[in-house]
């Protein structure tokens, strides 16, 4: 008996034979049909587990049959499905067969967990012992993670990493659930595979939606995009995938009632996502998920140098301006960011890893001069004055803070008995505040930004331990300066009415603790000097 099997007869041996009579012979050529033989086969001879009826044969819903030809039909298909609309049903069949008709296939099922790519085995093997031995091959190993077949063909399941399937020589690779690949894993993996696909593999990626700055909604976007430069409709994306979606609604068994049960019982967010395919993220972002997926950014307007302006400055208006400078050695960005107040605006952004500290404040005082010549009533800038910020504050020193446009705004807190330091210090408490500010601001439509950057920033901008930071292997530096730039506009709010009246709320609030004249500063008042670069 082979590797894996019980005793019984569920699993056909290596190399048995098997004797056909004409009936035998024409279903068998019917399932190696290369077009149809795909649904043939599933229709006839493939066995579901059912929840409630138990072992069933399978009998495709009209968007399962769809799901089977995108499977079929196209090199490269992604596929986007709700929730329990029987895609893993359909995927174990099409590999089984695939598997057994296709003779020297390597298949590879990569899931995001190790129990979805069990339970797709699981399936796999279940449709495998309901098919007669006239039709199925025989297998040399049958374990729970991989299947060998006497055709030289085998399945083999694992988990989604960085390494996955690297220097395997693959026919065909099966990625399910892959919204869900952490981002930067899912990245890494999906470089290491593209060498294995560009030689002739074949690749489906079938999953529910989440955020939709993943290598997922990368790949379906693009394969979205079915016109060309020139105008003309191509059938496939421009990155040569085939997309196919089915939402709740394809699925016959379920209608407005159930939906509006549904949605009640998860909520809308996850109804949306898991069962209308938007791309919502998952996570618990700062701000909330729907109002993330409702924020749209706009193109760059124009550029001076590597700032990206999404309006003109305008005359007699108000600007905030922040540096959150960087080691620029190619590790975090170095990121500015710059409002309009009272309109509340994002006007420009500037994000670099590889700047140095003084081309950082360089680009920080052309920002400023841009915006002096439009001749606006009052301009307010900072710098973050952490760790390198330190840096960052000599060189505006030895450059001569007169030669930098407008005023430079402190923190409004000093420590008790001491001077404080110049520009914004970032501690715990003042980044909950700001992140408090920011969700406030956005989630009630009194902040508008138009950057992609940002946005892309602010869907990985996840609730970590007590605070908030960006996912392993994503970035937030623009997330942060903003976060010293509304902490700025809070503070302008208390001697600048007409940004008062917009904020509607008194900086003594709880945005930014309580400022008594006791022991709070103005913001122009004494600060301490950066010490030299040599000892810091």
């Amino acid at each position: 008996m082979p590797k894996g099997t019980v005793g019984t007869e569920l699993v056909k041996g290596a190399y048995d034979k098997v004797s056909y009579d004409a009936t035998m012979l024409k279903e068998f050529q019917e399932c190696c049909d290369n077009e149809n033989g795909p649904a043939f086969f599933m229709k006839n001879y493939v066995k579901i587990q059912h929840p409630t009826k138990g072992g069933i044969s399978f009998e495709p819903f009209e968007y399962q049959d769809d799901l089977i030809n995108n499977y079929n039909q196209y090199r490269y298909s992604i596929n986007m499905l709700g929730r329990q609309m029987g895609k893993t049903t359909v995927a174990a069949g099409y590999l089984l067969w695939f598997a057994m008709f296709k003779p020297d296939s390597t298949i590879l099922v990569a899931a995001h967990k190790a129990a979805g790519a069990m339970e797709i085995m699981q399936r796999i093997r279940y449709a495998y012992e309901s098919v007669p031995d006239h039709i199925r091959a025989g297998v040399s190993e049958y374990n729970k993670m991989s299947i060998t077949f006497d055709n030289g063909s085998r399945i083999v399941a694992s988990t989604t990493t960085e390494n996955t399937g690297r220097g395997m020589s693959l026919t065909l690779v099966y990625l399910d659930e892959f919204a869900f690949v952490p981002p930067r894993i899912a990245a890494e993996f999906w470089t290491a595979l593209s060498p294995t696909l560009s030689t002739g593999g074949k690749c489906i990626v079938t999953s529910t939606p989440n955020s939709d700055e993943d290598t997922f909604a990368s790949i379906w976007h693009q394969s979205q995009k079915t016109v060309d430069e020139y105008g003309n409709e191509l059938d496939l994306g421009i990155n040569g995938f085939k997309g196919y979606m089915a939402t709740w609604d394809q699925h016959p068994d379920r209608d407005p009632e159930w939906a509006e049960a549904e949605q009640s019982r998860i909520g809308e967010e996850r109804f949306r996502r898991e069962h209308e395919c938007e791309f919502i993220i998952y996570n618990e972002t700062l701000i909330d998920s729907l109002c993330l997926a409702n924020m749209k950014h706009t193109d760059t307007l124009y550029r001076t140098g590597e700032v990206r302006w999404y309006s003109r400055p305008k005359k007699d208006a108000m600007y905030v301006i922040t540096l959150d400078p960087s080691a620029g050695t190619g590790g975090d960005n170095a990121a500015i960011q710059v409002l309009e107040l009272p309109a509340m605006k994002q006007v420009a952004e500037w994000c670099h890893n590889k700047t140095p500290v003084e081309d950082q404040v360089r680009t920080l005082r052309q920002i400023l001069q841009e915006i002096e010549t439009y001749e606006p009533s009052d301009i307010y800038w900072t710098v973050e004055n952490n760790t390198i910020g330190e840096a960052a504050l000599v060189v505006i020193r030895d450059t001569g803070e007169e030669n930098f446009p407008g005023q430079m705004l402190h923190d409004p807190v000093k420590q008790q008995g001491k001077r404080g330091r110049k520009g914004f210090h970032t501690s715990a408490k003042t980044k909950m505040d700001g992140c408090i500010s920011l969700k406030r601001y956005i989630e009630q439509g009194k902040l508008k930004t138009y950057s992609k950057a940002f946005l892309r920033e602010l869907k990985v901008f996840v609730a970590r331990g007590n605070s908030f930071a960006a996912q392993p292997g994503d970035t937030d530096d623009l997330v942060m300066s903003m976060l010293i730039a509304v902490r700025m506009i809070n503070y302008i709010a208390s001697f600048e009415d007409s940004v008062y009246d917009v904020v509607n709320q008194n900086i003594k609030g709880a945005d930014e603790g309580s400022y008594d004249d006791d022991d709070s500063s103005g913001p122009f008042d004494e600060y301490d000097e950066p010490m030299p670069i040599g000892l810091l």
